[in-house]
Parts: structure tokens; C-alpha cells; sequence
């Protein structure tokens, strides 16, 4: 295993986690922003009240995000254990 591989796979690593957990964060900081702006023209300065909604958008996307978040992680493991033989060879 070259230093060239190693630098590969967390290159790859690097990148799944932050596909993966985009659509999460995205959803989070978008439903923040809108709570945010209606508590600015609402005057309601409740700290507690972003919390919930954020909550609830971040696992409705979780959920509806799911297979396809599966489906990289599979892809990557698979493309991870077929390489190790040619990985390991001297």
C-alpha cells in the first residue's frame, strides 16, 4: 500500500462523510434561518422555539434521504474491500 492509496481513500472518506451529511445540515440551516427571520418580524425571542422545527426537518430528511445515503456507503465499502488485494500486494 503506496502512501498515493492511503491519501486516496481518505480523500474519498473525506468526501462521502461530507455528502452524506449535507442534505442534513443544509435542511437544519435553512429551517434555522426561517425561524429565525419570523422571529425577528414576529418579535417573539423564545430560544427554545428553533430548536423543534429544526429537529423535525433534520430527521424527516434523514429519513427521506436514507437509501440514497445507503447506497454511497455500500458503494464505497464495496469499492473498498475489492480494492484491498491489489492495496496489499508488495
Amino acid at each position: 500500500m503506496t502512501v498515493d492509496d492511503i491519501l486516496y481513500l481518505g480523500e474519498r472518506a473525506m468526501f462521502l462523510t461530507l455528502l452524506i451529511s449535507a442534505p442534513m445540515l443544509l435542511s437544519g440551516m435553512v429551517v434555522g434561518l426561517i425561524v429565525s427571520i419570523l422571529q425577528s418580524v414576529t418579535q417573539i425571542q423564545e430560544v427554545t422555539l428553533s430548536f423543534v422545527p429544526k429537529i423535525v426537518a433534520v430527521m424527516v430528511v434523514f429519513v427521506l434521504f436514507m437509501p440514497w445515503m445507503s447506497s454511497l456507503l455500500t458503494n464505497y465499502i464495496r469499492e473498498l474491500f475489492t480494492s484491498f488485494p491489489a492495496m496489499v500486494r508488495p
